[in-house]
């Protein structure tokens, strides 16, 4: 199967679990969204809450550390009607950046009484979700968004 993701590691190891939890958990995201992996790959970056902060405070002008940043290139409807039109695209268009900060996920799968690959997995389909075009400002943005991202973990067998 053909690689649905570009994974950067910024000041920080290489690790070959991270990067097959990384491709099987977007290659699931892309699998329920229907989104064919021949037309679109993210780029997903791991990295420390320094360089985290520093793009928070570089692109959304908020100077504090973060768990997961998401940079959609496309608005929902646009990537919906790249994703009818392109569904046998041979050429990959980049569906946007998913950055993580691998230490806020430890920190945060201890707080919140799970394990790693759940809060990181969780951090991956949050990602995907926001490239998607989808958001939790709302309460009904928000329920719709946990809905989808549970629906993704839960088929993915990974649960809290």
């Amino acid at each position: 199967m053909k690689p649905v993701t570009e994974i950067v590691w910024k000041d920080i190891k290489q690790n070959d679990e991270l990067e097959s939890i990384v491709e099987k958990v977007i290659q699931k995201c892309f699998e329920v969204e229907n989104i064919n992996p021949t037309s679109l790959y993210i780029c997903v970056t791991l990295t420390n809450p320094k360089n985290i902060r520093e793009l928070n405070k570089e692109y959304r002008n908020i100077d504090k550390e973060t768990d997961v940043l998401s940079f959609p290139m496309f608005e929902r409807e646009e990537l919906d009607k790249l994703v009818r039109e392109n569904e046998t695209q041979l050429l990959q268009d980049v569906m946007g950046d998913i950055i993580i900060s691998i230490e806020r996920v430890e920190e945060q799968a201890k707080e919140y009484g799970h394990g790693f690959e759940r809060e990181f997995a969780y951090m991956l389909v949050h990602g995907f979700y926001h490239l998607r075009g989808y958001d939790h400002i709302t309460n009904k943005q928000k329920k719709e968004m946990r809905e989808r991202e549970e629906n993704v973990l839960s088929q993915l067998n990974i649960t809290r």
